[in-house]
């Protein structure tokens, strides 16, 4: 039975923990939470990681994953799903299961592989599991370049290749594709392929370098928008400007690339300051 509290939407995050706050799970539920949205959690591992980089990570069983899925749907059913750190085969295929069997709607796949540090995120082992069986269910996918590299074996340098790379996945998945391209030497547009139409966010660079959980960030706020019932593109128009005030906003934490200021729609003075620039 679902209780919805009302009008207040739930979004569900399964993705890992980030005991330093910026990314993972902890990023999601902050992001929901600036949307005035009610946050949940389905953790599949633990990372011991801060600014710096990553030290270990542990994946958390399978089965208390499935758990965990099983006691977050049967009672508050989330309007969107965000899927982040999956780590490996058995824990995605529980997780396919589950969105099968709870029929789960706007799924926001964000396939985390690799930490800013270069720390593995992702088990090589894992990615025809997460090519078959994961990417097909979901409404959208947000790989950023070296995860796109990644999927499809293809060497992304510029638009040119973002549009190729974008046409590979389209292969073998029917759903949405927006490639991230914060890491072009040029610019750093994104590309959305949808319904074999391409379209492309412009964006300007921000002179900050404290953006770790940038693409978790992105990724849950598309979530809440698609929520809310918004079509895809305005979602992700909606999701990208908020997280460019996230960004914008400058808060500076830690030694090594920070964490974004989620918390800055909540400000008026930090709205005012990001709308001035």
């Amino acid at each position: 039975m679902r209780s919805d509290g009302g009008n207040m939407k739930t979004i569900l995050s399964i993705a890992g923990s980030d005991c330093s706050g910026g990314a993972g799970i902890q990023a999601d539920i902050k992001t929901i939470t600036a949307h005035k949205m009610y946050g949940m959690s389905v953790i599949t591992a633990l990372t011991a990681q801060n600014t710096t980089g990553v030290s270990k990570v542990i994946a958390v069983e399978p089965q208390f994953v499935a758990e965990q899925l099983d006691m977050v749907c049967t009672d508050i059913f989330p309007d969107a799903v965000k899927i982040g750190m999956v780590f490996k085969e058995d824990i995605i295929e529980v997780i396919a299961d589950r969105i099968k069997r709870y029929q789960l709607k706007n799924l926001v796949l964000d396939p985390v592989m690799i930490s800013t540090s270069g720390k593995p995120l992702f088990q090589e082992s894992a990615m025809q599991q997460l090519i078959t069986k994961l990417i097909p269910l979901s409404t959208i996918i947000t790989p950023n370049l070296s995860e796109a590299e990644y999927i499809t074996g293809i060497k992304i340098t510029s638009k040119e290749d973002m549009i190729t790379a974008a046409k590979a996945i389209s292969n073998y998945y029917k759903g949405s594709v927006l490639i991230k391209g914060g890491h072009l030497a040029d610019c750093c547009d994104d590309l959305l392929y949808a319904g074999e139409e391409y379209s492309w966010y412009e964006q300007m660079r921000i002179p900050n370098k404290n953006t770790h959980g940038t693409g978790c960030t992105l990724s849950s706020a598309i979530a809440c928008n698609l929520a809310k019932g918004l079509p895809l593109k305005e979602s992700i128009k909606k999701a990208k400007a908020y997280v460019t005030g996230a960004i914008s906003a400058g808060l500076e934490l830690g030694q090594g690339h920070g964490p974004l200021n989620h918390c800055w729609n909540l400000d008026n003075r930090l709205q005012e300051s990001v709308s001035s620039k």
